[in-house]
């Protein structure tokens, strides 16, 4: 008797352990059902902003910028108008077509009288170039001395830049002459020539005043451009322009205008087929030229300094064939670029 009781025991317990079990089947079940559900109806909700933005588009007739739309990210860093209005298609074809890189190389005095206008003209560019579109890359140049100042407000300027130091020792006689600023410019350029910076470089002084649509025009360059430059000296009342001179976008020569007549008369014009030396602040290149293979037998071996000397050599090859040169703007007649010469008057800057 004792013994069936027990069997029956047992029997009961494993029965009651059979109905629990299925009851945990069935809730799980259940539950991977509802998950399924819902997740196979929220796959058809729109997923984003864009998607809502896209619908509503859509249904307002706007069948080709809704397309669009359904491409762009769905963070928050489009402009909402943007979308509305349809109007995303050229932010597309930017990233499409990406903008080439500006190498902005700008030189300084080390001379004792221009240490202290130094920083107030690097905020002065820093501002002008922070409204430019990117890529783009500012070259600072300038002596160990004053390196340390320097860095500390290129820090501070928001722009992507590299600073440039050398050692050599020039006095005032150099400076004023143009060889500090020649030398600085070689620097800059070995530098991008060694890390092989892609772009179109310009050689912008401290003292330049620039028209926002020319840096647009830049990124157009191919080979060589080369623009009117209106110089202007501190210490006289003179304002000279020089440049190319174009028919269309093709340049056929070089001129000089005079306006420091101060009796209204007309500027004196002098005009050359081919000048000795392109003025650095009146021209930008590809800066592919500077590895082009055939830059070293371009010259012969008695004259070294011509393929040696990137400034000199990139002076030398945009005057060599006009056919490579982009004039701008495409005719050559507006003044986009103002150049304070803080040189002497007798040398060149």
């Amino acid at each position: 008797m004792g013994s069936s009781a027990d069997h029956g025991g047992a029997g009961g317990g494993r029965g009651g352990k059979k109905q629990g079990g299925s009851q945990l089947w069935k809730k799980a079940l259940l539950h991977s059902c509802l998950c399924f559900v819902m997740g196979f109806f929220t796959g058809f909700a729109p997923s984003s902003v864009s998607d809502w933005t896209s619908a509503a588009v859509s249904s307002a007739g706007g069948v080709g910028s809704s397309h669009v739309v359904r491409t762009l990210p769905a963070g928050g860093a489009v402009n909402r108008s943007l979308l509305a209005h349809g109007t995303t298609a050229g932010l597309l074809g930017d990233a499409a077509s990406p903008r080439p890189l500006l190498v902005v190389v700008t030189t300084t005095e080390s001379a004792p009288a221009a240490s202290g206008e130094r920083a107030a003209a690097l905020t002065r560019m820093a501002h002008a170039l922070r409204l430019v579109a990117p890529p783009l890359l500012w070259v600072v140049v300038e002596a160990a001395p004053d390196v340390p100042g320097t860095a500390r407000l290129l820090r501070t300027t928001g722009l992507m830049y590299r600073h440039l130091t050398y050692k050599d020792n020039f006095t005032a006689a150099d400076a004023a002459a143009g060889k500090e600023r020649h030398h600085q410019r070689n620097v800059a350029l070995g530098h991008v020539e060694y890390h092989r910076l892609a772009g179109v470089v310009l050689f912008a002084g401290l003292g330049d005043v620039f028209d926002l649509r020319f840096f647009d025009q830049l990124r157009q360059i191919s080979a060589f451009g080369a623009w009117p430059v209106a110089t202007m000296s501190r210490d006289e009342r003179k304002v000279v322009v020089r440049g190319p001179a174009c028919s269309s976008s093709a340049v056929t020569g070089w001129f000089s205008q005079d306006f420091s007549g101060s009796n209204g008369s007309a500027p004196a014009t002098s005009t050359t087929a081919r000048p000795p030396e392109v003025d650095a602040h009146g021209f930008a290149f590809n800066s592919s030229v500077l590895w082009d293979p055939e830059r070293w037998g371009r010259y012969p071996t008695s004259e070294p300094d011509k393929s040696q000397d990137s400034m000199k050599f990139v002076q030398q090859v945009v005057l060599e064939d006009f056919s490579k040169v982009k004039g701008i703007p495409s005719d050559c007649s507006e003044v986009m670029v103002w150049h304070v010469d803080s040189t002497a008057p007798s040398s060149s800057s």
